[in-house]
């Protein structure tokens, strides 16, 4: 995997330095905040779509646009610092690509569970609803067992963070968000190995 880049590190920097800004009450810091926000927000979509093929229909543009909302609808000043930011993106980033396959999954109406497995590379939504159905549920398990588990597991397979960007988004080593990633992807496999063997019996 891929370290963040130094620029990477200055815009996290200087988000963390406009909230606080914005905190303080400084209202042009606002703007920079919110446009700063904006061109991190298309990086982090860009990834996402480039990971997932051509078979999205939810493009980089949709996806930044439907975040951006989610986001600039909340409470930014409230964020921490620039890692808080990348992890309350990633969780947005979750809930528009949920959303967009319940919509995708309306126009079409059944279907089964799937077999869900965690996979950076891709997130094909258009055909792939209903496992993303599946892993969101299961992410809400998961959450009543181990919360940052599920945090690392938007940060990377939602929002395409890599490692570094995990770390700094949880405010953790780069070897914990290792560790959570291999518990993660264990915690899956005994979900589809359980789900296996009730399906046999």
């Amino acid at each position: 995997m891929s370290s963040s880049s130094p620029e990477d590190d200055v815009v996290i920097g200087e988000l963390t330095v406009l909230l606080s800004r914005v905190r303080a009450g400084e209202h042009e810091a606002f703007d920079r905040l919110f446009s700063l926000a904006y061109r991190q927000l298309h990086r982090m979509a860009r990834q996402r779509m480039l990971a997932s093929g051509p078979q999205m229909t939810l493009d980089t543009t949709g996806l930044l646009h439907e975040t951006y909302l989610k986001l600039s609808g909340g409470r930014m000043q409230d964020l921490r610092d620039g890692g808080h930011f990348l992890a309350v993106a990633a969780r947005a980033m979750r809930q528009v690509i949920i959303d967009f396959a319940r919509r995708r999954r309306a126009d079409k109406r059944g279907g089964k569970q799937c077999m869900v497995t965690l996979d950076c590379e891709r997130i094909a939504v258009a055909d792939q609803a209903e496992r993303l159905f599946d892993l969101d549920r299961q992410l809400d398990v998961l959450a009543r067992q181990d919360p940052r588990l599920v945090q690392v597991i938007e940060c990377r397979f939602f929002a395409g963070l890599n490692e570094q960007e995990t770390a700094v988004a949880l405010d953790t080593s780069v070897s914990t968000v290792q560790r959570d990633w291999v518990r993660a992807r264990a915690w899956f496999a005994g979900q589809r190995d359980s789900e296996q063997t009730r399906d046999g019996a």
